[in-house]
């Protein structure tokens, strides 16, 4: 095991910046229930009101459009649960069907098909060779009629593909569909502004962008049909039951402002450094195949297919060589199965099983991207000399 430690999984979750850290600490001695009317509580909800409005700000939304959530997950369960609240009596004129992609999330693709077994109509967009949905059969489907809802992830989570959302928003809207975004791996990477992509709903996470863990954000337009996913109390102003995680709150506000601070110039510096990787990889590795957009895509991912070489065993090398990269979603870590996202995307599953995810953060640095290039074609080589099926183009 070396003794460097290169952390290049950061869409799996970031780790805290500094001034979240410092935030946190200080926020651990204020312990008041924000729906408490003394002082204590007072405390707290002002600090959960403060947090909210600066969440808003970064994306152009207004305070009163922000539910706190656990998790992004949770946001996006939310929204998609309207449809089985929809069938009752909360919004009986709902459109009862549902268009997403073949490449969200597992936390979107899971629920859905739980919802097809409650009786919801699902269908699923396809994406061209670079993740790009089809725009044609979205509008198809929109033709069809009946959606209620579009869904479509922002940004990749394995190739880091960036979709058009204003363009799809527009699309879903002139056919009277809502339209939702997971912009969970988008937010904080690339300017994102609700009122420009035009969307309903609009998912973030507080881990992805260097706050804590357990700490989400929903946006909902004003005036958008919503149903509480989780029910029991007044908090959030009825629309997320359960006591504030104030403390999870304040370190996302804080991880929003330093996003505010430093988001430009990491991304210029990150996509320099993106560059410098995939270079490197073509020039000492053969057959090294880029999946995702060359461009379209946040700065900060790279996803790479190795023929011969399968994945999870570049994985535990580079983890014994220090360096920490993944095989795709961190959600869907233990499966044996092929990534759905290449697989959708046209990749055979033997490629897509020798793939790895490279994705970069605030502390990377040019020796870092360096070692990784001194040791990456050793490991390949390696695991290609092993294989009994790898035959050399």
């Amino acid at each position: 095991m070396s003794s460097r430690q290169i952390y290049f999984d950061n869409n799996a979750t970031t780790p805290l910046h500094p001034e979240v850290k410092k935030e946190l600490v200080a926020a651990m001695e204020m312990f008041g229930n924000p729906s408490s009317m003394h002082a204590f509580g007072r405390e707290a909800r002002a600090n959960v009101e403060d947090a909210r409005h600066r969440v808003a700000s970064f994306m152009g939304a207004n305070e009163s459009e922000i539910v706190f959530t656990g998790s992004g997950s949770e946001a996006n369960n939310t929204v998609l649960s309207l449809f089985v609240c929809g069938s009752g009596q909360c919004f009986p004129g709902m459109r009862p069907k549902i268009v997403t992609s073949r490449i969200e999330h597992p936390c979107i693709l899971e629920t859905s098909e739980c919802l097809v077994h409650r009786g919801v109509d699902v269908s699923y967009l396809e994406v061209d060779g670079y993740g790009k949905v089809d725009i044609d059969q979205l509008e198809a489907q929109l033709k069809a009629g009946g959606v209620g809802l579009v869904s479509v992830m922002m940004a990749n989570n394995e190739i880091g593909t960036i979709q058009d959302i204003a363009s799809i928003s527009a699309l879903a809207h002139q056919y009277g569909a809502l339209m939702h975004t997971d912009a969970v791996q988008a937010f904080g990477k690339v300017p994102v502004d609700v009122n420009q992509l035009g969307v309903d709903f609009l998912t973030i996470s507080g881990h992805k962008i260097y706050g804590p863990k357990g700490i989400g954000a929903l946006y909902v337009r004003k005036g958008t049909p919503y149903c509480p996913f989780i029910r029991g109390g007044h908090q959030e102003k009825g629309r997320r039951a359960g006591t504030e995680n104030t403390l999870g709150i304040m370190g996302l506000a804080m991880a929003v402002d330093m996003r505010k601070a430093e988001m430009e110039s990491e991304a210029e510096r990150l996509l320099g450094l993106k560059e410098v990787l995939r270079k490197g990889i073509e020039e000492r590795i053969d057959e090294a195949l880029f999946n995702g957009h060359p461009t379209d895509s946040v700065p900060n991912t790279l996803n790479v297919s190795f023929p011969g070489a399968e994945g999870e065993s570049i994985l535990l090398y580079l983890d014994l060589a220090g360096i920490a990269v993944s095989t795709g979603s961190a959600c869907a870590s233990g499966s044996l199965d092929p990534s759905h996202v290449l697989l959708a995307t046209g990749v055979d599953a033997e490629r897509a099983h020798g793939s790895i995810r490279i994705s970069m953060g605030r502390a990377t640095t040019l020796e870092e991207v360096e070692y990784m290039l001194d040791v990456l074609p050793g490991v390949i080589e390696r695991i290609r000399n092993m294989s009994t099926a790898y035959i050399k183009a």
